[in-house]
């Protein structure tokens, strides 16, 4: 998500505002010390214009499953 950010020159402030939270939990979120809710992640994809499904799930689950797989 980062990278996505930098990309299209855009801060973690815009996606603040796009979501209405603080800057604070945007940051949490992309640090996965908290969870996007998928409400979010639809406001965000379609804000980023992120339209393939496998980049989507890169982006927010990837890391997460990949976590799990590992503790199986």
């Amino acid at each position: 998500l980062k990278a996505q950010l930098v990309l299209k020159g855009l801060k973690q402030c815009d996606l603040a505002n796009l979501l209405k939270i603080s800057v604070q939990s945007v940051n949490y979120k992309i640090n996965n010390k908290r969870t996007f809710k998928p409400s979010e992640i639809i406001k965000i994809c379609e804000f980023l214009k992120i339209e393939n499904v496998q980049e989507r799930f890169d982006i927010f689950f990837a890391n997460e499953v990949d976590y799990n797989l590992q503790n199986d």
